[in-house]
Formats: C-alpha cells, sequence, structure tokens
C-alpha cells in the first residue's frame, strides 16, 4: 500500500511538473510552432517577435510577425502584421481539435511584388496548396477550428519594376473568415494559411486593381512603357490591362 501511495505521489509531482513546464513555456511552443510550420507552408521566412497567451482565459496576442518574400522576389517581405489578437476556447485545448473563436489582424502591412511571371502573393499561395497536396507535409497532431478571423484596416502597397521609384498604395478592404475547419470537424495548419492567404490575395489584387498603373508609368524607361502599351483590358481588376500585363496576363 506505501509502495502504491508513494508511486501516486510520484506521478502527480511528475504531472505537475509537466503541466507548470507546459504553461511557463507556453508562449514559447507557440512561437515556435508559428515559424517552424508558416515557414515550411509557405516557402518563405516566416519571423515572430513575441507571444502573450494565457491559457486560463484563453486570450492573446501575437506582435511582429512577418512573412518574407519567396524566392524570385526582391521586396524584404509580403507581409508585416503589427498586432494580432486571439482568444481561444480553453476546454478545446485537450481535445481533439483546438477551438480558436477569434483572430483579429489589425492594420497588416502587404507588399504586393508584381515579377515577370506573377505577383509574390501568387507565387506564396502556389506553395501552401503544393503543399497540402503533395507528401511532404510536417508530421502533426495540431488541428484546429477558427471561428472568426477578422483582416481590418489592411494597406497594399505596390512594387514592381516598371514603376521605378514610385510608390503605390491602396487600402485593403475588410476581410472576415468564418468557421475555417468546422465542416470536417478540423483542419490542418497547412489548411488553414491555405484559406487566409487565398482571401489576402483575393483582397490585394482588388486594391491593386483599383489604382492607375498607367498614370504613374509616366517616368518608366521604354522598355516597361512598351510592356504595358496598347493593352487592352481584359481582367475584372485591371485598370487599362496594365496590372494584366505586368502579371503577364
Amino acid at each position: 500500500m506505501k509502495k502504491v501511495i508513494i508511486g501516486v505521489a510520484v506521478t502527480v509531482v511528475i504531472v505537475a511538473i509537466a503541466v507548470y513546464w507546459f504553461v511557463g513555456n507556453l508562449d514559447a511552443l507557440v512561437k515556435t510552432a508559428i515559424e517552424t510550420y508558416g515557414s515550411e507552408i509557405t516557402k518563405t521566412e516566416v519571423t515572430l517577435d513575441k507571444v502573450e497567451l494565457s491559457p486560463t482565459s484563453g486570450a492573446g496576442s501575437l506582435s511582429g510577425l512577418t512573412m518574407g518574400n519567396p524566392a524570385g522576389f526582391e521586396s524584404d517581405h509580403v507581409f508585416k502584421l503589427g498586432q494580432v489578437s486571439v482568444t481561444l476556447d480553453t476546454d478545446s485545448i485537450s481535445g481533439e481539435a483546438i477551438v480558436i473563436k477569434e483572430v483579429v489582424i489589425a492594420a497588416p502591412m502587404i507588399i504586393y511584388e508584381i515579377g515577370s511571371a506573377g505577383s509574390n502573393i501568387d507565387a506564396i499561395q502556389k506553395n501552401v496548396e503544393a503543399y497540402i497536396g503533395g507528401g511532404d507535409q510536417i508530421e502533426s497532431d495540431v488541428k484546429l477550428v477558427i471561428e472568426n478571423l477578422y483582416i481590418r484596416d489592411g494597406k497594399v502597397n505596390v512594387s514592381a519594376s516598371a514603376l521605378g521609384s514610385k510608390s503605390l498604395g491602396a487600402p485593403l478592404l475588410a476581410i472576415h473568415l468564418k468557421d475555417i475547419g468546422k465542416k470536417s470537424g478540423r483542419a490542418s495548419p497547412g489548411e488553414v494559411v491555405h484559406q487566409i492567404i487565398k482571401a489576402v490575395s483575393n483582397g490585394a489584387t482588388q486594391a491593386v486593381g483599383t489604382l492607375n498603373l498607367d498614370k504613374f508609368l509616366g517616368g518608366a524607361n521604354g522598355v516597361a512603357k512598351e510592356k504595358v502599351k496598347g493593352v487592352p483590358g481584359k481582367g475584372k481588376y485591371s485598370e487599362g490591362g496594365t496590372l494584366n500585363k505586368l502579371l503577364g496576363k
């Protein structure tokens, strides 16, 4: 009986230490997971400055989340998110899927770089699609459900060699995604990223499409002007066909 009591006591102590370690290192674990999964899924460098998450209330925030450019593009980054607030359903942490009640991404800065083969955001979207459709995914037991995700007060800046040093920007319309992973009961990190990138890609394309790029090409070199000259508008978000031409469409 004494041995049983000692065994139970030791088990309780081990569990207590494990819980203490997990709670004490939760922020670091989340930071590592986001940087590791984000970089692998998008084939870019994803970095995060700080994570603050309460395991009791479920409220938390992410600061300084940056996604670098994919190969073949020159800008320093694609996304820079100043502040992200998160609300978890703490009862779901020990379940099959972690339920995130709300994610709010405030004032993200997006660089929409136009290259010879398309935009950097298109390239990231293709990387994500290749990841979730291929067999090289990171083994993970993490499954997610996000009830509400909001992206607000964002701005899209355009970068293209044909624009030279000119700076162009347009507001990103608010984005609201609901019930990510809810239909299937859970979604992998790759599936979550895919839905978010797809929504941001559509929003960024719409924002860029509101700009009259022809107007800003007045000082571009002859090659750049010839590239966009006289191209009929075919795309829904194209102004005078310029965006389509720059994207090679």
